[in-house]
């Protein structure tokens, strides 16, 4: 897979790597319980970043597509649903924010 910057150039790449049509994937992603999948179109519109999924799609489209769901989480701009659920305050938050910085740059604090 190439180096994408953006959720709907990683999902397209992932795709078009696993040899999978729109309609083929978007036939996999379930909407909500019983309301069936959703559209090529819709699918269209996330890999041309037009669109950004809910939450409970992108981890569908994790699976699907073998990639890490927090990190399909953090291109779509969404935290993961088992952080939303903790209970953290400001402060806890923002020393989580910082230690999660520090191990991606080496750094404390972004500018």
């Amino acid at each position: 897979m190439t180096a994408s910057n953006t959720f709907g150039q990683t999902v397209a790449d992932a795709r078009k790597q696993l040899k999978m049509s729109q309609k083929e994937l978007a036939a996999k992603i379930k909407r909500e319980e019983g309301e069936g999948p959703i559209s090529a179109e819709y699918l269209n519109d996330i890999e041309h970043d037009r669109r950004v999924p809910v939450s409970p799609l992108i981890g569908q489209f994790a699976a699907i597509l073998k990639i890490d769901k927090d990190y399909l989480h953090f291109l779509a701009g969404r935290v993961p649903e088992d952080l939303r659920r903790l209970h953290v305050d400001q402060k806890q938050f923002g020393e989580s924010m910082v230690a999660f910085r520090r191990s991606l740059t080496g750094r404390g604090k972004s500018k």
